[in-house]
């Protein structure tokens, strides 16, 4: 029988900070102790993976499968290491004006001080952890293509590597060793970036893993089409002779949108992965649990069958679903990793043989309560229709947050039916957050994942994603005395009356 159990819901890079972005420093090990006191046995984030300010910082196009967001690395911790001192750090912040909006993420000048920070900490490392560093370099491999793949799209300007000249594009031998050897000093530096990523992502795992805590990641389906990935591997993606996209991803018409999603991310070309043993993911998944204890599967149908647009389309209206050789890509999966530790994100359009791999695997699925409330009865979402192997969320990074649901996207039928559901009327996005709350964390699910927003009943400017929006999105920051007093009691004893975790001592 599966362990009743607990989390809470708040990327990395929406921790309070004084420096712009969340990171893994001060104010994540103090979320860590939160969690403790509040009797919760997870942290959910989001991707961690490499980001580009031209996909709108998105986590879900990341320009790498493998490499670290460099941007959530800790000055703090830093210091702890012996890599900064504590006059370089006030120097580089001085240039920058954090504190003006502590509720939003600056990518443009986080980005801008993380990169001075880290290029100082490089200047360190030769008398601090040269060895260490060395053999992170030696042992991963896919580290140069990605340092590599970084340093010509900066010399090149930032364009975007199908615009490179033929022979990078292509990869030609000697002229990459040609760079290789101009620009050495470059690469290493951008290896050292993802030495100290990986480095401190570590010891955040095991700091909560002290504290009884599992650390839940999350993989984006897809990579983004100008990614080191792609460049490298272009014969894993369903690429024409000119390296462009021939279908592209994304979702046909759903709950967030009428005219589906257009992602845009190359699909996969699933026959090259079966004939090589999927070894391309395995080595992305491996990665991935060596950051985190359990991984959610984004767009989990994908691994299925995918909605393929052909590039060119303005919406994904005119896709198909084309299928994917699950059964194969499923079994290599459990062979290379028995306990099966991922979630399945199996919202939108699911499709028996999705489901039936699912049940397979025994692979937890979700449950989002904000989807319920249209007609409960024969709705999987309600909480009477709940089974047992599967993770309830009130809502999640791509939903309002709960208040901001109730108060500008429920319809009057949804809010009749939630009032007749609990057996009283509610009123306000404040009490339908308490309520809807109580919902999730009483279920029979065996996990429960609540977003750090509807603890703290915030409305709509929390929100950390609306779909198949360019701009405005991952900016959300909780505040720095955001977390009341008595909140870790208040949710401790909530989940210890229904079963989630024990009495504080």
């Amino acid at each position: 029988m599966a362990k009743r159990g607990a989390g809470i819901l708040l990327p990395v890079t929406s921790l309070p900070s004084q420096y712009g972005i969340g990171d893994f420093g001060p104010e994540a090990l103090k979320f860590a102790q939160f969690l403790h006191d509040a009797g919760q046995k997870m942290w959910q984030v989001l991707p961690m993976t490499a980001i580009d300010q031209g996909c709108g910082n998105s986590p879900y196009s990341p320009t790498s499968a493998f490499a670290g967001n460099y941007l959530l690395v800790s000055p703090e911790l830093l210091i702890d290491e012996g890599l900064l001192t504590h006059e370089e750090l006030k120097k580089f912040a001085a240039k920058y004006d954090f504190s003006s909006k502590p509720e939003r993420v600056d990518y443009e000048s986080a980005r801008a001080f993380k990169t001075e920070i880290l290029n100082a900490a490089y200047k360190h490392c030769a008398k601090k952890c040269a060895k260490e560093f060395q053999e992170f370099v030696r042992s991963t491999e896919w580290l140069e293509d990605f340092a590599l793949f970084s340093v010509i799209k900066h010399s090149q300007g930032g364009i975007a590597w199908s615009e490179w000249p033929e022979e990078l594009r292509h990869r030609d031998a000697k002229a990459l060793a040609e760079f290789k050897a101009e620009y050495a000093e470059e690469i290493a530096l951008q290896e050292f970036y993802q030495y100290v990523f990986f480095r401190q992502v570590k010891n955040l795992r095991e700091e909560l893993n002290e504290l009884d805590i599992e650390l839940v990641g999350d993989m984006p389906l897809y990579v983004t089409m100008d990614c080191a990935d792609v460049w490298q591997k272009p014969e894993l993606f369903n690429l024409d002779e000119d390296l462009n996209p021939v279908t592209v991803a994304g979702v046909p018409p759903d709950y967030f949108s009428a005219t589906g999603q257009l992602w845009g991310n190359p699909t996969y070309k699933w026959e090259a992965h079966k004939a090589e043993g999927f070894d391309w993911w395995i080595r992305r998944l491996g990665n991935l649990l060596s950051m985190f204890d359990r991984v959610r599967i984004d767009h989990f149908r994908g691994l299925v069958a995918y909605w393929a647009v052909p590039n060119g389309e303005e919406t994904a209206k005119n896709g198909k679903w084309v299928d994917v050789p699950y059964r194969e890509f499923f079994a290599a999966l459990k062979e290379n990793f028995p306990a099966m530790p991922f979630w399945a994100e199996n919202l939108g359009i699911i499709t028996p043989d999705v489901e039936a791999v699912r049940r397979e695997y025994e692979l937890p699925g979700m449950l989002v309560l904000h989807f319920a409330w249209g007609n409960p009865a024969g709705n999987p979402y309600a909480p009477h229709n709940h089974t047992r192997n599967s993770v309830v969320y009130t809502g999640t990074h791509d939903n309002n947050t709960s208040r901001g649901w109730f108060e500008n996207d429920a319809t009057s039928e949804e809010i009749k039916n939630f009032s007749s559901y609990i057996g009283r009327d509610v009123m306000d996005g404040y009490i339908f957050t308490s309520e809807v709350t109580r919902l999730a964390v009483s279920s029979v699910a065996d996990t429960a994942i609540i977003p750090m927003q509807d603890y703290l009943r915030l409305n709509a400017d929390a929100r950390i994603n609306v779909p198949s929006t360019a701009s405005g999105n991952w900016v959300w920051r909780m505040k720095p005395d955001a977390i009341a007093d008595g909140l870790a009691d208040r949710i401790r004893a909530a989940c210890t009356l229904y079963g989630r975790t024990s009495p504080s001592a």
